[in-house]
């Protein structure tokens, strides 16, 4: 007896929670867990979803933002397509109008392929604007798409002109919207808010075409003078192009 004693000391309520462990499992087992999933029900209920006629109003809601939300898009695009209308009908007959169709995360300023090609007259060297002035030049043709060079590219070179005191330059691009113009005289005859144009006598582009406004002015820059430009026409936002008829000199 004694031993008994002893081994029930050491040992009876271990086999007392073994004995209870496996009759919750063969419960368990019998009944499918349907207790534990009554438990899981009751403790998640704070967390179910929302009532069939609350989830339906969040639905309409949604689908009225996203209506809403089209229709400011669409409203955005006629007002851009009526004034690409209004400036389209400023421009010289044979000009080609272009959607901008795809543009590289890397190349977003410097580069953008448009929606005409050679079936539409497009020829490399063709001169490229929009809404605000200078976009580019072509420099590439398949039949269905062009590849435009962005005046913002650093690569572009735009011979161009202060429009008030037609000091010449040279303009290259540097970032999405600001371009440098170094000068080919030691003192230009430019200062700050000055319209800077396509010169006269540039071989890749007419005349005339605006393309930004002067920001700052370094004299002391060597080996040249220049200025910051900033671009009128909106290089990051571009959509639409108008393609121009230009044989390079």
């Amino acid at each position: 007896m004694l031993i008994i004693r002893r081994w029930y000391v050491n040992y009876g309520s271990k086999l007392v929670w073994a004995v209870v462990a496996l009759a919750i499992g063969w419960f368990l087992r019998q009944t499918q867990g349907a207790p534990l999933l009554e438990l899981y029900y009751w403790v998640s209920r704070p967390f179910h979803s929302a009532p069939p006629s609350l989830l339906e109003e969040r639905l309409t809601n949604a689908r009225i933002v996203e209506l809403e939300q089209r229709l400011a898009e669409l409203e955005r695009q006629n007002q851009q397509l009526q004034r690409l209308l209004g400036y389209y009908q400023q421009q010289q007959a044979g000009v080609i109008t272009a959607p901008i169709i795809g543009r590289s995360t890397d190349d977003w300023w410097k580069q953008v392929i448009i929606g005409r090609g050679s079936q539409d007259g497009i020829k490399v060297g063709y001169v490229v604007t929009g809404i605000g002035g200078l976009i580019g030049r072509v420099i590439d043709v398949t039949p269905n798409t062009s590849r435009v060079l962005l005046v913002s590219d650093p690569t572009s070179r735009v011979g161009a002109t202060v429009s008030r005191s037609r000091t010449m330059g040279v303009v290259e691009g540097e970032s999405a919207q600001i371009a440098v113009m170094r000068f080919f005289e030691k003192v230009p005859q430019v200062r700050p808010g000055d319209t800077i144009t396509t010169s006269p006598v540039s071989r890749l582009f007419p005349g005339g075409l605006p393309i930004g406004q002067v920001e700052s002015v370094n004299l002391e820059k060597s080996p040249a003078p220049e200025a910051k430009i900033r671009l009128t026409a909106p290089i990051n936002d571009l959509e639409w192009a108008i393609v121009h008829p230009f044989e390079s000199q």
